[in-house]
């Protein structure tokens, strides 16, 4: 009895110091807000200006800077404590951190990047990993994984964020925020510490799309235009086949605001990766071999291939980039009067400039000016390494230190490969489309996993990451809600320079995507059965495009494929007899139309069903039956006139 009491006390015991451990690991996050921070700061705007003036852009807004942004007094610490300890203080504030004071918002803080920015993880063991808002379990996601966190914890309005490879996309898309990567070179990144120019943007995080655009029209210099609507959004829908949840969760959500507010015109469907194929023949230059004849798979471990030297072994330096820093600093505007993204009628403006203050850069070559020197994350930080030796964790260093040689020729393979995959989306996208893709493939993974750090996790996402790092073309992550408790985002992108564009249909369809979203979080619907509606209208928006682009015999495919799938849906049947009819296949146009009729019960959706196999039955010589079809189809829809002018005209004719 003793004895019992004892095991009694003893099991109370470890109880107690199991809850209280809790409770001091749950205050310790609460205390350090989420981890997310590494100092805390002020930086005030100035004044508002005196009426009849506007007030700054961005009054009363608080953000938040990633640990690689400059600001004086401060040492930019690189996600590392031996660097932190072996760099002097900062002797001024980063030209955009200045930009966003100065248009109204006061800075709060530093937060939490990747050791050297170099992971899209969001871990990192010095400084402890900020814990996800929105799935604590789960890592948020990197490079700026405590940006990204600051803004999902409701800490500030908005963060400043570097994204290389993903490094705003990633951790916007795991905690649940928005995040914007404009096109490349056109934010300055002076008083920034690079990873590589080739593929560094400065990013941004918000929750409210308004914000994010704000802060857009101040970082972007944007001047007052009419907002756009999208005249094409494009679904590529073989990166969608890479998902690792249910693709209705992504695509159906998208696909039905956006037939909401722009109407099934603008939809359009693209094989992406045979895309690619076509318009980037450089890329073949990586392919080591054939993945048993996958073209995609192929393309897809090319680009991350190519991406990956730029970043590791990168010997050039960006036209734009120099010259928009060196405008800033200067204060020299370009030539259409502002201190921006250089356009390309300025690049002769920018290149004397250059010539000028840069006498040791040598001649320019495809919008970029060569140097000798080792890749730049060597030149600008391989000293740094081989004298101090920092303590690094090891999936980091392995990137880091295990560098092979590469040569130059290979370098200009990849800045070739970097030029055509800009041109080709270019090409695509034009100056009014949207492309829609997802921003990842898999869920954020579990803190502590090994799951994010394998092969084939880093290459599906990857592969996704590079469309946008390597053409320079801007993207936003947007949050789509969650499914099994974690978050889920998709991404739109537009052509290079179409930030404003791409901020606007943002803005515009935000509300509506989160109406759908939580539609499809709340529906009852089986997974599998949703997925296989899903894949049938995927066929049916294929065979649509098909047949507005004239292709019938396509048309008739995709339309088929859809009926495999789905083969209890009218309007697939409907769908296919009006190509057949194009064809001049009007007995199968007669066979389809009659089996919609006898699928569909609502007698309005028969409609077209009886209009079409009247016309057939007209071209097979049965008028009789032609004109019951077009009387019914009379009255169904009263005002319908091609009913109307068919009926009359057989029986005029025949009667």
């Amino acid at each position: 009895m003793a004895s019992s009491s004892a095991n009694l006390w003893v099991l109370l015991g470890l109880g107690l110091a199991g809850v209280l451990l809790m409770t001091r690991k749950l205050k310790k996050v609460i205390k350090e807000d989420f981890g997310a921070f590494v100092q805390r700061l002020q930086l005030l705007p100035p004044p508002q200006p005196a009426p009849p003036k506007a007030p700054h852009p961005l009054t009363n807004l608080s953000f938040a800077v990633s640990d690689v942004f400059d600001i004086e007094g401060c040492v930019t610490g690189f996600g590392n404590p031996d660097w932190t300890r072996s760099h002097d203080a900062a002797s001024r504030t980063s030209a955009v951190v200045t930009a966003v004071v100065e248009g109204g918002a006061t800075c709060t803080g530093k937060t939490v990047v990747d050791e050297m920015a170099y992971s899209i993880n969001g871990e990192n063991k010095h400084y402890g990993t900020p814990t996800n808002p929105a799935a604590p379990s789960r890592i948020p996601g990197g490079s700026s994984s405590g940006a990204a966190v600051a803004v999902a914890a409701n800490f500030v309005d908005f963060s400043l964020g570097l994204d290389t490879v993903g490094g705003v996309r990633v951790p916007a898309a795991f905690c649940g925020v928005l995040g914007f990567r404009p096109s490349h070179g056109a934010v300055s990144h002076m008083g920034i510490i690079s990873v590589s120019s080739s593929l560094d943007t400065v990013g941004w995080f918000a929750k409210d799309p308004s914000i994010l655009r704000r802060v857009g029209h101040v970082l972007l210099q944007l001047p007052y235009a009419v907002q756009r609507s999208p005249r094409q959004i494009i679904f590529a829908d073989d990166c969608f086949q890479q998902l690792r949840i249910p693709v209705d969760r992504v695509y159906q959500v998208v696909l039905k605001s956006t037939e909401k507010l722009f109407g099934r015109q603008v939809l359009k469907h693209e094989n992406l990766w045979n895309y690619f194929d076509s318009k980037v023949p450089s890329l073949k230059a990586f392919h080591s071999q054939k993945t048993n004849g996958e073209t995609r798979n192929s393309l897809i471990t090319s680009l991350v291939k190519a991406m990956n030297h730029l970043q590791r072994f990168e010997i050039l330096v960006d036209v734009d980039i120099l010259i928009l820093d060196l405008a800033i600093l200067l204060r020299i505007p370009t030539l259409d009067g502002r201190v921006l993204f250089l356009p390309r009628r300025s690049e002769e403006f920018g290149m004397q400039v250059l010539c000028a203050f840069f006498g040791q850069f040598g001649r320019p070559r495809n919008g970029i000016v060569f140097r000798d020197g080792p890749h730049e994350f060597k030149h600008n930080h391989e000293e740094w390494l081989n004298s101090v030796k920092p303590v690094l964790d090891p999936s980091i260093s392995s990137q880091l230190y295990d560098v092979l040689e590469v040569a130059d020729t290979e370098i200009e393979k990849c800045q070739l490969a970097r030029t055509e995959i800009r041109s080709a989306l270019n090409s695509l996208l034009k100056d009014d489309g949207i492309l829609v893709i997802p921003t990842v493939a898999d869920p954020p993974p579990k803190l502590g996993g090994k799951e994010s750090l394998s092969e084939e996790y880093q290459n599906r996402n990857l592969g996704l990451l590079s469309i946008a790092s390597m053409s320079g073309c801007c993207q936003v992550t947007v949050p789509l809600g969650f499914h099994d408790k974690n978050p889920v985002s998709v991404s739109f992108m537009a052509r290079h320079g179409g930030d404003r564009f791409l901020l606007d249909t943002v803005q515009s369809m935000y509300a509506s995507l989160q109406e759908q979203a939580d539609i499809a979080a709340k529906s009852k619907s089986s997974s599998n059965a949703v997925d296989r509606e899903t894949y049938a209208e995927i066929a049916k928006e294929k065979g649509n495009q098909a047949f507005k682009d004239k292709q019938w015999q396509k048309a008739v495919s995709f339309y088929t494929e859809a009926i495999k799938i789905s083969g209890n849906n009218a309007t697939y049947y409907s769908n296919r007899a009006a190509a057949y009819l194009e064809m001049g296949s009007f007995l199968q146009a007669e066979a389809d139309c009659t089996k919609a009729i006898d699928l569909d019960k609502k007698e309005k959706g028969n409609v077209k069903a009886y209009l079409r196999r009247g016309t057939a039955r007209e071209m097979l010589g049965y008028y009789k039956d032609a004109i019951d079809d077009f009387k019914y189809a009379l009255v169904l829809e009263p005002t319908n006139k091609r009913a109307a002018l068919s009926a009359d005209r057989l029986k005029k004719l025949f009667q």
